[in-house]
C-alpha cells in the first residue's frame, strides 16, 4: 500500500489554496474552481470544494469542522518558518517548541480552522526517523 493524499473539503477553494501557497511556498495545480493539489514527496495535499462530495448526501464531510486531524509538513527550519509566517495573518496556536519525541514544532490554523504543524526533527532519534521515512518514500 502507498499513502497517496489527504483532502481538505472547504467552501472556498481559492482562499485555502492561496493560504497554503503562502504558507508552504509551493504552487498548487488548480484543476478546476473546485479542486487543487499540492504534490510533494511523501504525498499530496488535495483541496476540494463541498461540490466535489455533494453526492455523499448526509455522509459528506463538513467543511471547517475538523477536530481531530493535523496537517503536517517537515521543514528545514521551523523557527525561520515561524518568523516568515508572522509576516501575514496566521493564527498561531503554539510557537516553536521542541516536543518530547524530538521534533521542533509550530502549530497554526488554516482559514478553515484546520491545525497545521510545521516541524523540524532536531534530536538524533527524530533525525533517524526522518531518514527512515525518506528511505520508505523512495522504495
Amino acid at each position: 500500500m502507498h499513502f497517496a493524499s489527504i483532502r481538505i473539503i472547504t467552501e472556498d477553494v481559492a482562499r485555502i489554496v492561496d493560504f497554503y501557497e503562502r504558507a508552504t511556498g509551493l504552487t498548487a495545480k488548480r484543476y478546476t474552481d473546485d479542486f487543487a493539489e499540492f504534490m510533494m514527496s511523501g504525498g499530496t495535499l488535495a483541496l476540494g470544494s463541498t461540490r466535489t462530495v455533494r453526492g455523499l448526501g448526509e455522509r459528506a464531510p463538513r467543511p471547517a469542522a475538523n477536530q481531530s486531524v493535523i496537517v503536517e509538513f517537515r521543514v528545514a527550519d521551523v523557527d525561520g518558518e515561524y518568523e516568515r509566517l508572522k509576516e501575514f495573518d496566521v493564527e498561531i496556536v503554539h510557537e516553536p517548541t521542541t516536543q518530547p519525541w524530538g521534533n521542533r514544532s509550530l502549530l497554526f490554523k488554516d482559514p478553515d480552522g484546520n491545525l497545521v504543524n510545521f516541524f523540524t526533527p532536531v534530536t538524533p532519534d527524530a533525525l533517524e526517523r526522518a531518514e527512515q521515512q525518506a528511505a520508505v518514500a523512495k522504495a
